[in-house]
């Protein structure tokens, strides 16, 4: 079954979108700067659609990462899933953030860890597989400490390749506590691209896993620093 996606992700520091029709990545817009995604990610859309000559009557669903990650952006990046999804009547498909990151490296032999900086000394974090070609969850994505899913993937004891933008963050630790045999991607595949989100969208689709845009909530994996305070202060009221 073909089907037309357009795939979105705001989740992090890159603001990334890209088009899949057909199996084929038709385009690819991905933006790492200082810019609010905000700022870029309609006229990304808008500059995608005017070089493919997209109609984006022919889409099948609107692809979009919902989490972990960046609170402001995950919520940009719903809203706008959202606002398109009610507008074309199509449905969304949600791809949690570090699935979309692993798919970056589909079908290498090694563990993937994606590592995605969630400050404190924490990540939010998952591990996975591509056995035989096939998607493999080792461990679902969470918030923990670094020294935490080390310390599991030194368990596992396969080779992992580490990515995301939680890599220079902990480069020390990394080195220091893996004990297992590893790599860190490289930077053209370290970051979220929306095209490997399209990857993992098309097969999510496949299996019908879609949801209706007014369903559709980012999942943050824990509270924001402002709701953190908030209890803080009621508790100490």
């Amino acid at each position: 079954m073909e089907v037309n996606l357009l795939a979105i992700d705001s989740s992090g520091l890159v603001a990334s979108v890209a088009v899949l029709s057909g199996g084929i990545i038709m385009a690819e817009y991905t933006v790492n700067y200082k810019k609010t995604h905000s700022q870029t990610l309609l006229p990304m859309i808008e500059e995608i659609k005017r070089m493919t000559e997209l109609d984006l009557g022919c889409l099948d669903a609107i692809a979009i990462s919902s989490g972990p990650g960046s609170f402001t952006g995950l919520r940009i990046g719903a809203a706008t899933a959202k606002g398109l999804g009610l507008a074309l009547n199509i449905p969304l498909v949600a791809v949690p953030t570090l699935e979309g990151l692993a798919y970056n490296l589909c079908h290498t032999g090694a563990l993937v860890c994606p590592l995605m900086d969630a400050r404190r000394n924490q990540v939010y974090t998952g591990v996975y597989s591509f056995e035989g070609g096939v998607f493999n969850t080792v461990k679902n994505q969470c918030a923990t400490d670094i020294e935490d899913i080390i310390t599991f993937l030194n368990a596992e004891g396969r080779k992992v390749i580490f990515l995301g933008d939680g890599v220079p963050v902990y480069r020390d630790v990394i080195t220091e506590k893996t004990k297992t045999e590893y790599e860190l991607a490289p930077p053209h595949l370290a970051y979220q691209r929306a095209g490997a989100l399209c990857k993992r969208a098309e097969e999510l689709y496949e299996k019908n896993m879609t949801i209706s845009p007014r369903e559709f909530a980012p999942e943050y994996l824990r509270l924001s620093q402002a709701e953190r305070e908030r209890m803080e202060r009621e508790k100490n009221a």
